[in-house]
């Protein structure tokens, strides 16, 4: 009688014991595999392609960043579901519809320059990323901020900077900007963001109400003047800082 052999696990175990001592750290067969990969696939078909979702860019950025690894550890198991999450200092990650569709909107091509007013967890500005190595984000609450510069530096998001300060003011450092995406309700478009706007830029806010509902607004740069295009009706956080002075 033939003696069975060390079952597949086992083996599978030394050689990446073997290739640990050997520094091969990138072996396929040594990675976890994502758990929540089923989920964020599921996402991606029943909630934005099902939907107006069809940029096969944003797609497949969506299905690859883990929203999971932005909000708190007792809500992952929620992380693909279709509606927000909260977060630290009482603010919320948006659905995965709405980061989608503005993602889409702006139509951030390879090498351009955009701003985000409002990091929250860093997801938006993660999945901002694919699209450009030019991108920068601004958070008001200094916790917030230090949290999501660290955990998108740890996840490999390097080319995302993460400013603490007013997103009101923008950051006139790195302007123009070709995009700028504010993550937060005002009543009124933050005259210096639109001076940041290069000529030709596009910027997407939820504007109105910041006690009710906004409509999710575009704005684009021209020489005539600025085209404005209302979208579609959303709720999102309000914007503070000196926007609430105005």
């Amino acid at each position: 009688m033939t003696k069975p052999g060390p079952p597949l696990i086992a083996i599978l175990a030394l050689m990446c014991v073997i290739a640990g001592s050997l520094s091969l750290s990138h072996t396929a067969f040594c990675e976890s595999p994502d758990p929540y990969a089923a989920a964020r696939q599921r996402m991606v078909l029943r909630q934005l392609k099902a939907r107006d979702i069809s940029d096969p860019k944003v797609l497949k950025v969506m299905g690859t960043v883990g929203r999971h690894l932005f909000v708190r550890p007792g809500l992952a198991s929620q992380a693909y579901a279709d509606h927000p999450l909260p977060i630290e200092e009482g603010q919320t990650i948006s659905q995965p519809y709405i980061v989608a569709l503005m993602t889409q909107i702006l139509d951030i091509q390879s090498g351009e320059k955009v701003l985000e007013i409002g990091t929250g967890s860093g997801y938006q500005a993660a999945v901002l990323s694919h699209f450009t190595d030019q991108a920068w984000s601004i958070e008001i609450r200094k916790t917030l901020a230090q949290s999501a510069a660290k955990r998108l530096e740890t996840l490999g998001y390097g080319n995302v900077k993460v400013k603490h300060g007013d997103g009101y003011f923008g950051w006139p450092e790195y302007a123009p900007f070709d995009a700028i995406m504010i993550t937060a309700a005002a009543n009124h478009v933050p005259p210096l963001l639109m001076e940041q706007l290069k000529m030709g830029g596009r910027l997407l806010i939820p504007l109105g109400s910041t006690t009710y509902y906004q409509t999710l607004t575009k704005i684009t740069k021209t020489p005539k003047g600025n085209e404005v295009e209302h979208l579609l009706g959303v709720v999102f956080v309000p914007m503070v800082g000196k926007i609430l002075e105005d």
